[in-house]
């Protein structure tokens, strides 16, 4: 082999290097800044490219999906002076691999360390209490926060999320006497006010049985008086009619009268409480005698009417 071919073999082997050197395969997901003499000029994104060799070269290759990162523990004091322990995790994304190699030395590093800090700012702000049932605002002041603050760098946090928020061990059995005595204070509440309920239940049944009881009396008393007027209206009905005899002469209308006095006499004497065995003379006759009379006014009367 000739120094010539020697040579031109080499030529060859050079222009294949140069052309494999200046040919640039970016894979899905990833963008690659390109400088030229150490000053940035361009960004190659996914797919096959060419560039100057020697003079262009790639500066970073910068992952452009989400990206999880893990926030150590944390120990926080709150400000009813509670010291807690507090983790989180943060999801954030490159939008512009630019600003992201540039404006920022060790990316992941500098929204880990910001991420904290904003997390005792926050957090140290809040009492206990509001840290453990407020996680959802809590993450999305955080979100604003720090979403503003990385935007010059090119990231995009999508999401804060708070872990776990740990206070110490005798706080936390110091909360479940509370959370205990607050469950028994809700216990006896609820007894009192069931029997106070059951109370004004009883109460009101009682209230409806008297007036109920009242209203019986009232229908009672109001059917006696009109059975007592309807009597009086019969005995004056009857008084008149046997006046009326008496006036016209009829003997029959004043046997009338004297049997009425006389059965009252006897119904009052039959009916007194002194047991005792009463001899008198009864007669009969006269009794219906009287009685008798009494049919012949009612049939002069209804011949009369007729």
């Amino acid at each position: 082999m000739t120094g010539a071919e020697i040579f031109a073999g080499i030529i060859v082997v050079l222009v294949i290097a140069v052309i494999i050197m200046g040919v640039k395969q970016v894979p899905q997901g990833y963008e690659y800044t390109i400088e030229r003499f150490g000053r940035y000029t361009h960004t190659l994104r996914p797919g096959l490219h060419v560039i100057v060799p020697f003079i262009d070269g790639v500066g970073a290759k910068l992952n452009m999906m989400e990206t999880v990162l893990d926030i150590p523990t944390q120990e926080i004091i709150s400000s009813d002076n509670a010291m807690v322990g507090v983790d989180a995790v943060v999801f954030f994304q490159v939008v512009d691999a630019a600003r992201a190699a540039y404006e920022v030395n060790n990316l992941t590093h500098a929204i880990r360390n910001l991420t904290m800090t904003n997390i005792r700012t926050v957090l140290g702000s809040l009492e206990l209490d509001a840290m453990l049932s407020q996680r959802d605002q809590i993450n999305t002041r955080l979100l604003h926060v720090i979403d503003e603050a990385t935007t010059p760098w090119g990231i995009k946090v999508t999401r804060i999320e708070i872990k776990e928020i740990a206070p110490p061990k005798d706080l936390v059995d110091s909360m479940a006497r509370q959370m205990k005595a607050e469950r028994e204070k809700r216990a006896v509440v609820l007894e009192a006010e069931g029997m106070r309920q059951s109370a004004i239940l009883k109460a009101e049944g009682e209230k409806q049985s008297v007036i109920l009881e009242a209203e019986g009396e009232k229908e009672k008393a109001y059917r006696e008086a009109e059975a007592r007027e309807r009597r009086a209206e019969a005995e004056a009905k009857a008084t008149q009619v046997v006046s009326s005899a008496i006036a016209q002469g009829d003997v029959q209308a004043i046997n009338y009268f004297v049997a009425q006095k006389y059965i009252d006499a006897l119904q009052a004497i039959a009916s007194a409480d002194n047991q005792k065995v009463i001899m008198f003379p009864l007669e009969a006759s006269k009794v219906i005698g009287s009685l008798g009379g009494l049919a012949e006014i009612a049939k002069e009367t209804f011949k009369g009417k007729e």
